[in-house]
């Protein structure tokens, strides 16, 4: 056969083999070049209709619901959430005021009051999908701040929407369990970024494959690390999602995402966008996100069972135009 002929056959196998395509699905994501088309590219607007409220969580159906209680089998629960902070650290955007307001011998009450918002780098909560991040003016489905404005909230894509919980399959990704990534004594350093082709790496290591519906969320030990150092100025960094993960959050119809601290690596790495993937995956996507979340707990039982899918439930407040809520999501093993 002529050298020609050879030439165009590997051609052939190299542009068709499954490795090819998967890179040409996750590209990396380094300037606000990259950023912007990803906006475009990766939009979801009008894919449920003009009024949709829920995103990729559309996904979440009572076939998936059925499917992830059956995950059930120890009958074993596990908090994803961190004590609720009550005191002023480099890390905190706000603590809980817990004030005793009563005390008899017929019982107590307290009064609990924010000191700022519970969204930003401490409280474990869930942002509301269509006001919480604009871009450009719009949060998802084209939702304008001025009709948050008029509304004084959110008038569409509230957390409301969530009012009666989020019950689907969740699957731990445990950075800590990369090679060569995590320190010895079991935490990424700040600013490790966690890639869409790592996750496909954890995807092998973990024997488990995210399926559409699914609520991925990602360990990286930082509750050990502040624990064991304390608190650090989140200037300082933190590790977490790299932007090109947006491409997996479509390629896989994950719900919604997770972190232990707010999901974006930082610094980002792309161009000068400080939190990229919260822009790609509640904006364009419609994937809400789960901020400063704990899997300190989850992860050690987790590698005892030799198990990273289970059954994952949240309950969001039932706040009318509320633009994210506290809460304490459960594992069920």
């Amino acid at each position: 056969m002529h050298i020609i002929q050879y030439m165009f056959i590997s051609l052939a196998l190299i542009f068709s083999s499954p490795s090819f395509l998967a890179q040409d699905n996750r590209p990396m994501m380094e300037t606000n070049q990259d950023f912007q088309r990803a906006m475009q590219e990766l939009s979801n607007w009008g894919r449920w209709g003009e009024d949709d409220e829920l995103g990729q969580a559309n996904f979440i159906t009572e076939e998936k619901r059925i499917a992830a209680a059956r995950l059930v089998r120890e009958g074993v629960t596990v908090s994803l959430a961190h004590d609720v902070v009550q005191e002023d650290a480099v890390d905190t955007s706000a603590y809980l005021n817990r004030e005793v307001v009563r005390v008899s011998p017929t019982g107590a009450s307290d009064k609990l009051e924010y000191t700022g918002s519970y969204h930003g780098t401490i409280h474990s909560h869930l942002d509301s999908l269509d006001c919480h991040i604009m871009y450009e003016g719009k949060g998802y489905n084209g939702l304008g701040y001025e009709e948050v404005e008029a509304a004084d909230g959110c008038p569409r894509g509230s957390i409301h929407a969530h009012r009666n919980g989020v019950i689907t399959r969740g699957v731990l990704f445990d950075a800590t369990l990369l090679p060569g990534r995590a320190t010895p004594e079991g935490w990424l350093e700040p600013g490790t970024p966690i890639t869409y082709e790592d996750l496909e790496i954890l995807e092998e290591i973990q024997d488990i494959r995210v399926e559409p519906g699914d609520v991925i969320l990602l360990h990286t030990g930082r509750w050990i690390r502040r624990e064991a150092l304390g608190a650090w100025p989140i200037s300082d960094g933190v590790a977490g999602y790299h932007a090109n993960v947006a491409y997996f959050l479509k390629d896989r119809g994950v719900a919604m995402i997770g972190h232990d601290m707010f999901n974006d690596v930082s610094p980002s790495g792309v161009g000068n966008i400080s939190l990229p993937l919260h822009s790609l995956a509640l904006v364009s996507l419609g994937v809400s996100i789960f901020d400063n979340l704990d899997f300190t707990e989850v992860a050690e039982l987790a590698k005892q069972l030799g198990r990273y899918e289970f059954l994952f439930m949240a309950s969001p407040l039932r706040i009318q135009k509320g633009m994210g809520s506290p809460l304490n999501p459960i594992a069920m093993f």
